[in-house]
Parts: structure tokens; sequence; C-alpha cells
């Protein structure tokens, strides 16, 4: 329900009767006794839950089960019941007065009078074609000269003008007066800037388009998938789809989703080497697992933990399931929590980052390349030998030949790391923008070797792509926008599965090493063919008389 929209009722002042005892109000001070009452019943309560949670924790160690109590243990539990008790009854009347207050105002502004209009459009949001007047409203012009003068910090105006988009048009006026440039062809209509308001994008003042292709159908795993690619490189699309082609006719290409786990690595110092040691093999060993996925389950699921270190510098790499979402966010919470429980034993343990680079995000890694993060995929298909004379346009034996030469050999003398492919990352990167995915994480998502054989009595083509660290999601960040939404029901994976958690991700991950897998097969049937330059001055190359437009533009 939009704030501005609600109504909000104030109540009158009570008024009192002579000799009736006075009701407590906010701010009010508690009387001493009352104080005093709360004070033991607190301290029952705290007290009582540190005790029975070291005992739990010492139980869940020695395997014993939790139902056998000892006399201890059953007065800890009736003084954790009757200070909670206590605790909801004193404190809690406030919290459902205000739970009855506000569905009070639901319903007043459900049946009472009629909303208040909604605010007139800024005058400062007008599109092309709008008139804009000769001076903006006071109102509006006062916030541009506050965020102008720094009286007002611009990133307030949302929360303080309840209106996003007339907080990303003020915001743009102000950067105007301050920078004397004009926005010219930065779009600011169109956008629903509620959507991203604090989960995306902070301080926005317009919008970039980028436009959408689509590549398929990509036929894989029997099934058929238009593919949507976000681009401003020419030929992309159309050798994607190319790729796309040769595969369908061949008889499609078929995918296997390896390993599912994203990872955190936090970082901790230890005084000494040795310390660091033992918290490694604490984690390390098999024994205590339980324990720690008891921590860390409420966010993901924990798969392992894999330890290295550096000097007393202990780097934790763990690593757990998502379900649909890629899952930064779920881990570091996991992670977090099972550090705040590992203090209790290592209280020396400084934690120095909850990422340490060792986990590692958006930057190219051995570990990744070796051990995989997000979704490890590989992605085969056979391409028949007139497929690859008649769409390809070239043989096999020049494929195989070209495949060993440069994506084998040259990333090698390259000194590559993962990079042993032709351009995975342009398919990778054009999909994730498409699909609303983290694009910077397309650094490690572009890890590929792509493989060429052949096949039949060297007839055929075998091609294939390992890819052991796609990062994608279908639930959260970018995901939710509308355009980036609309991208993710076309394939099919919009939102979280519910009947099987985490599969709607996975498909995703597939779709994307399809992609490679097309992309890399018609990329690389252009350099055997010698068509590479040939197709790029052809439609990667702007048909406008750049002199007129120079000309105009002066």
């Amino acid at each position: 329900m939009d704030v501005r929209q609600r109504q909000r009722r104030v109540a009158p002042p009570a008024v009192g009767h002579a000799g009736a005892p006075r009701v407590l109000q906010a701010g009010d001070a508690l009387p001493l006794p009352i104080r005093h009452t709360n004070l033991i019943f607190s301290a029952l309560f705290a007290a009582s839950l540190a005790y029975l949670m070291r005992r739990w924790r010492e139980k869940i160690r020695s395997s014993t089960p939790l139902h056998v109590v000892d006399l201890t243990e059953i007065l800890s539990i009736f003084g954790l019941v009757a200070s909670l008790i206590y605790l909801l009854s004193f404190f809690g009347i406030a919290f459902v007065q205000s739970i009855v207050s506000s569905s009070d105002e639901d319903e007043d502004f459900l049946v009472g009078p009629p909303a208040a209009p909604a605010p007139s459009q800024c005058g400062l949001l007008g599109g092309a074609d709008a008139v804009v007047p000769e001076k903006m409203p006071e109102e509006d012009e006062e916030i541009v000269a506050s965020v102008v003068a720094g009286k007002v910090p611009s990133y307030v105006l949302e929360t303080r003008l309840g209106d996003c988009r007339r907080a990303a048009g003020l915001r743009r006026e102000a950067v105007r007066r301050i920078t004397g440039r004009q926005f010219e062809g930065l779009p600011l209509d169109g956008f629903d800037y509620a959507s991203i308001l604090g989960q995306c994008c902070e301080l926005p003042v317009g919008y970039v388009q980028l436009p959408v292709g689509i590549a398929g159908p990509l036929l894989l795993d029997g099934q058929r998938f238009y593919v949507p690619m976000a681009t401003t490189e020419g030929c992309l699309v159309a050798s994607t789809n190319r790729g796309c082609k040769a595969i369908a006719e061949s008889g499609g290409a078929t995918s296997v989703v390896l390993r599912d786990a994203m990872t955190r690595a936090p970082v901790a110092r230890f005084p000494t080497a040795r310390r660091a040691a033992e918290l490694k093999a604490f984690l390390e060993d098999p024994a205590n697992f339980d324990t720690l996925s008891v921590v860390f389950n409420r966010f993901g699921r924990l798969q392992g933990v894999q330890c290295a270190m550096a000097g007393r510098n202990l780097y934790m790499r763990f690593s757990c399931s998502t379900g649909d979402a890629m899952g930064m966010n779920m881990i570091s919470k996991g992670v977090q929590n099972v550090l705040d429980y590992l203090q209790d034993d290592f209280p020396d343990m400084d934690v120095i980052s909850i990422s340490g680079n060792f986990c590692s995000d958006k930057k190219p890694a051995a570990v990744n390349w070796i051990e995989g993060r997000g979704k490890s995929v590989v992605c085969e298909a056979v391409i028949k030998e007139e497929i690859v004379k008649k769409v390809l346009k070239t043989n096999v034996q020049s494929l195989v030949e070209l495949n060993v030469i440069k994506n084998l050999a040259g990333s090698a003398v390259a000194g590559a790391l993962g990079g042993f492919n032709a351009h995975a990352s342009n398919i990778v990167t054009a999909i994730f923008i498409a699909t609303g995915q983290d694009p910077a994480q397309n650094v490690e998502s572009s890890q590929c070797i792509t493989m060429l054989e052949a096949v039949n009595d060297g007839k055929d083509l075998h091609i294939s792509v390992t890819m052991p660290s796609i990062e994608v999601g279908t639930v959260g960040g970018g995901t939710q926008l509308a355009s980036q939404s609309a991208c993710l029901d076309l394939l099919g994976v919009k939102g979280a599965n519910r009947e099987s958690p985490g599969s709607n991700a996975r498909l995703l991950a597939t779709v994307v090493a399809g992609g490679v897998l097309a992309g890399e097969l018609s990329l690389l049937s252009a350099l055997a063919a010698g068509q590479l330059v040939k197709s790029h001055m052809k439609y990667n190359r702007s048909s406008r008389d750049m002199s007129k437009a120079a000309s105009l533009s002066s």
C-alpha cells in the first residue's frame, strides 16, 4: 500500500476522570517497583536461556538425547517459561495495541472516505513532448536548490518525498545544475523506480536502454529455448542463432549439472599459526559437520568447508546450496551465524572480513576453476558432417585443428586462467544482462574450456563446453525487474520452483551453457572459413553518414 495514499488519523487527547488512576503513556518512566520486577524477570530469562543453550550444545557434541534432562535443566526451563510469560504479558500489550490500531487504519482506508488524489507529476519529469513551465513548482525548486547547496542529501529524496519517480527527476535536475550537463539521450520516463528501491540501484537519474535479441530455438535436453541476449555488439545474436540452428538440425544438445554450490570464504586472524590450525582441523573434521550444519542451515544448506592458511590467517571456504537464488546474501548470513558460534570456543579469533577472496567472487581464480562455484555445467552436441558444411560453411578437420591451436595452445601461451574458449564471455554477459543476473559475475561464470573432436570415423563433430562456475539465480536482485522478469519467463524459469527448489536456477545455468556452445560453434566456424571480418564489416558497421551526423551536431 502506498504510504502517500494512507489516511492517517490523529487520536484526540485523552481526558481522564478526577481520581482515576493515571495511564502510562509512551516515554513515561516506569515506577521503581515495576522496573525492579522487569529487571529480575529479564535476568532470569537471559540466565535460563544461556544455561539451556550451553547444555544443549554439550549434548549435541556428546550425542546425548536432548529430551533427557536433570533437575537443574527442569528448573531452568520453568524459569524460562515463567519469565517469558511475564515479559510478554507486560511488554506485549503495546505490541498488540499497535497491531489493532494498524488494522483499524487499514479498515478506515478501505471503507472510509475516498483517498486523496495522487500528487500531480513533477514538472521536471516531463518527456520530450511535455511543455516545460517557465518556473518550476515552488516546492520542487526549493528541494533542488537544497540538494545543490548540500543542505539536503540526494539519497534521502525517495524516503522524504514518498515518490521514487519524482525523486529521480529532482536528483537529475540537481546534477544537471551542478555539472552543467543536460543528460540528453538518457531517458527518465517509462521506468518503475520503486522496483529498484533498496535492492538494485541507488541515486537513480534515469535508465540505460539495451536492445534484446532472441537466438533460437536452442534444442537442449529435448526442450526448445528462445534465448534472450541483451547486447550492443553486432553479429553476436546472429552468430549464436546460427550455432543454435546447427545444433537443432543435428538432433540437439545435452547438458549435465555436475555441482550446485555457492561459496563464501571469511578470513580470521589468530595469535599464532598453531591456533589457526586448530580451527582448521575442527572445521574440516567430518565429526563436526552436523553441528555446523545446524548452526548454518537457517540460510541455505551447508555442503562443506574447505580451509587454507597463510601464516596465522585462516581462510574458510563455505559451500552451500541456495535454491533458486544466486545466494550470495544467503550464504553470507549462514557464515556469520557459524562465526558467531565459533567465537565461544575460539575467543581469540579475530574475524578480519566476511569475505577473504578465497570465495572467489568477481575475480578470476583457480579455486573456482578447480572446485567450482555456483553451477558447474557440461554441455555437448554432435554436429553432423553435412550440417558443418551447409550451415557452418566449413569442415570438421579445420574446426578441430583451429580449436587446438587457438583455444587450447593459444590460451596456454597467453597464460589464461579458465579462458580456453573463443568468446564464452560474450554469450554469458548478454544472457546475464537480459535475465537480471549480476553482470560482474561474468568474470568467473565465463570460465570455460571448449573441446572439439572428430567422431564417427572422422565425419561428424563432437563439441562440448565445460563451465565450472556459472553463478545465476531466478529470484532476488535484478530478476524481479519487469524486463528481466519477462526474459526469465520466456525461458520458463521465472521465480522460484516450489515443487523442486533450485531447479529453475539449474535450468537457467544449462541454457547459459547451451548458448555458449552455440556461440563457440558459430564463431569458430566463421574463423575457420575466414568469415569473421566480412560479417563484421557487413553487420557491425553503421550505415549512417557520420560526416553528416557530425556536421548536424556541430
